[in-house]
């Protein structure tokens, strides 16, 4: 489900927002979504390696790859390719 919501925010708020949103070449109303969304993860950052992993294995970062099936393989061919580009 799915509710539309009107905001009305301080023209600071705004301008700030929408330089983040611009910076990572999002609309402002998915930059705002996004950082709703992740608000509960900032106001209790994971505290340990593990908790981390768990994190991101509960957000589907974790596996959201299928097409790599070497890791290691993967990282060193973008080294080969970040160090070679002109």
């Amino acid at each position: 489900m799915s509710v539309l919501i009107t905001l009305d925010l301080p023209s600071e708020l705004e301008d700030e927002l929408s330089f983040e949103a611009t910076q990572l070449k999002l609309p402002l109303a998915e930059y705002i979504l996004r950082v709703l969304w992740f608000r509960p993860f900032l106001q209790n950052p994971p505290k340990t390696g593990a908790e981390l992993v768990s994190y991101w294995e509960s957000s589907g970062v974790i596996s959201s790859r299928p097409d790599i099936t070497d890791s290691q393989e993967h990282a060193r061919r973008l080294r080969r390719e970040a160090e070679t580009r002109e």
